[in-house]
């Protein structure tokens, strides 16, 4: 098409909608999508629920949140500039300082114009006569737009347990995802933190410092390691600037896109002595170290998962002075590394404090909240606050929240009811023009550079649709499966495809999902071959989609 002929079709896809791109989410993956589109010159808004920008970051306020990535690996890498400006604190940085670098990043590029807050989108559906989205919005306005894009975000939808009576409990109470945004004093107080996943092993520490009593209610424990966080000096931060290509490269080529690349002499290869010795090191060093510069076979073998496990578990004895108390908190169900790890900063001496019990809910359930504390099936708890870590309805959640009708009214979440189905996990077919940053079945890997990855999949994509006047894009259905069945294949000979977590989709909590069967929300083959995939389709004029 004529250059003339699609500047006509631009300026008459303007006159048509309200904007030519709306990005859902004003996250890290939004934030950076909406400066690619304000580069461009294209028409674009970002909506958000919330009353500011951050994403995860406007929301998880709780004691002890901060990045378990380093930090200076989770920021972004597009601009030099930015690198040389911004000094991180810490090497794993606190939520109010993530929340400062967002603000922060999104004034020097001037995106704060673009974006529209208190903007819940509660419904999608695609006109396929003009082929434009129109999304009604909470507060009863409608917007059209060409494309969508979405930067939910993975875990942005919290979800409570179900006991009786939670709504008579006269104390504050509350998820940890909604922690108070004023000040909530602890001191002297009776506290409960219900959950020990990611969320809780940060927390609980934080708490066990100020609070009265803490009671902890453990259904099933985690394995955690020590984050060994440290600050940052100014000479410490320019030695980081001077080797940020150094440091992105790294993360480009490592399956987690991380700094840490896993130890391939082969675990059989060397003495248990050997083994031994570099566990030694890596537990006292930074952040991932101990869980992804290991040996590759503790995700592959079961004896050599078994033995470092074991590893840990005595790791975790040493630190827990109460053996019974210690085996509490050692999982007997699966082994370290095949779930999320979650990392933590005197998470196991927290429960050598005087103020600190441990109750086993799986052994005495939680029967009903009360309107002083809650009762198990074998005594009464009375407390001044109840904190609820019961984690989140991942991946899909976010986008099951907004109504998404695609060709001929089908539902996303119809299409989901048995797990996510994608292109790339990036796409869906039935949906067009709707792309998903960070979707369900992309790479998982460290956010940042995972969602850099997409927008700068995403946005080429859109200025292809622009370069050669299309009005629409879907994905094939053919490729979508193939790309269903790619994903579910990658998780054959993991020891992931094992595991009851939140990443597999194990959650008995969540209407429609099927506790014990597995949802493949994640592609396991790692950045990298993620990424050449994401090349390789952009390379054969996007393969697996068509054009309108």
């Amino acid at each position: 098409m004529a250059e003339a002929e699609v500047a006509e079709l631009h300026s008459e896809v303007s006159r048509e909608t309200d904007h030519e791109v709306v990005v859902i989410g004003a996250g890290v993956a939004g934030i950076y999508q909406i400066k690619r589109l304000k580069d461009l010159g294209v028409r674009a808004i970002v909506l958000d629920a919330n009353p500011d920008l951050g994403g995860t970051w406007y929301h998880n306020r709780y004691p002890g949140a901060r990045f378990d990535s380093e930090s200076y690996t989770y920021g972004y890498s597009f601009s030099r500039e930015l690198l040389d400006e911004w000094h991180w604190t810490e090497q794993f940085s606190p939520q109010p300082e993530n929340l400062r670098y967002l603000d922060f990043v999104a004034r020097k590029f001037g995106l704060r114009e673009h974006m529209q807050f208190d903007s819940r989108v509660e419904a999608m559906r695609f006109d396929e006569e003009a082929n434009i989205w129109r999304l009604s919005l909470q507060d009863g306005s409608e917007i059209t737009t060409r494309f969508v894009v979405t930067g939910v975000g993975v875990l942005s939808t919290p979800t409570l347990p179900r006991f009786e009576g939670m709504e008579l409990f006269e104390g504050p109470s509350f998820h940890s995802f909604h922690w108070p945004h004023e000040p909530l004093d602890l001191a002297g107080k009776r506290v409960a933190v219900i959950g020990t996943g990611a969320t809780a092993i940060q927390l609980i520490p934080e708490v066990a410092k100020v609070a009265g009593h803490l009671t902890v209610f453990q259904r099933r424990p985690n394995w955690a390691a020590p984050l060994n966080n440290a600050p940052i000096s100014a000479s410490e931060m320019d030695a980081i600037r001077a080797r940020y290509d150094e440091i992105f490269e790294t993360c480009a080529r490592t399956p987690g896109g991380f700094e840490h690349e896993p130890d391939r002499r082969g675990f059989y290869n060397v003495t248990a002595e050997e083994r031994r010795e570099l566990w030694d090191r890596l537990y006292d060093e930074p952040g991932f170290a101990i869980w992804l510069r290991n040996f590759v076979e503790i995700f592959i073998d079961e004896e050599a998962n078994r033995e470092f496990s074991e590893y840990i578990a005595e790791r975790i004895r040493r630190r827990v002075h109460d053996p019974e108390v210690a085996e509490k908190l050692i999982p007997k169900d699966h082994g370290f590394g095949i779930q999320r790890l979650p990392m933590e900063t005197g998470y196991f001496e927290a429960y050598n404090r005087p103020n600190v019990d441990l109750v086993d809910s799986a052994a005495t359930p939680i029967e009903r909240i009360t309107r002083m504390g809650l009762e198990t099936t074998e005594r009464s708890f009375e407390f001044d606050v109840i904190v609820y870590s019961t984690g989140f309805d991942s991946f899909t959640g976010a986008f099951d929240q907004i109504n998404i009708e695609g060709v001929g009214g089908a539902r996303l979440r119809d299409k989901w009811a048995d797990g996510p189905v994608t292109y790339l996990g990036l796409l869906v077919s039935g949906f067009p023009n709707f792309i998903m940053l960070a979707g369900p079945q992309s790479a998982a890997t460290n956010f940042p550079r995972g969602a850099e990855l997409a927008v700068d999949w995403a946005t080429p994509l859109i200025e292809y649709m622009r370069e050669h006047g299309h009005q629409r894009f879907d994905a094939e259905e053919t490729a979508e499966a193939a790309w269903v069945e790619h994903v579910k294949e990658m998780y054959q000979g993991l020891l992931l495809r094992k595991a009851k977590s939140w990443i597999t989709g194990y959650n008995s909590n969540l209407d429609g999902h099927e506790y014990g069967k597995t949802r493949y929300n994640i592609y396991n083959g790692g950045g990298p071959k993620y990424a050449q995939r994401l090349r390789d389709v952009a390379t054969r004029n996007y393969e697996g989609v068509t054009f309108d």
